[in-house]
This record gives C-alpha cells, sequence and structure tokens, in this order.
C-alpha cells in the first residue's frame, strides 16, 4: 500500500484480504507522532525508553 494513490480503488485492492495487524500497521507507520517518537527510541540511551514506547503505542515485541 506505500505510495498508493489513494483516490485508487485498484490501488488498494490487497485491503480486501488485509488483517487487522495490517490496517494497524498501515495507519501507525503514517502517523507523525508515532514517526516521532520512533525516532527518538532510536537515538535514546535511556534502558526505559522502549518501555515507554511499547506501552504508548499498545505494540508488543517477539523475544
Amino acid at each position: 500500500m506505500s505510495g498508493a494513490d489513494w483516490r485508487s480503488e485498484s490501488a488498494y485492492q490487497d485491503v480486501k484480504k488485509a488483517e487487522t495487524i495490517d490496517i494497524a500497521w498501515e495507519w501507525l507507520r503514517r502517523d507523525g507522532e508515532y514517526r516521532q517518537d520512533f525516532r527518538g527510541l532510536l537515538s535514546s540511551k535511556h534502558s526505559s525508553a522502549p518501555d515507554h514506547f511499547r506501552r504508548k503505542w499498545g505494540l508488543t515485541f517477539p523475544r
């Protein structure tokens, strides 16, 4: 869906097969605040930063 023309119905044919997690990821990765927080997470040296990020955005990470 990346780079899709939002006005073109044919650009979103895969949405019919998408699962909830796919749609959630598409929304999240386009969210400006999430992207800003993610950049901050990458540059953070605080050990609690990943937990705060995860709780704020409702994410889980496989171990």
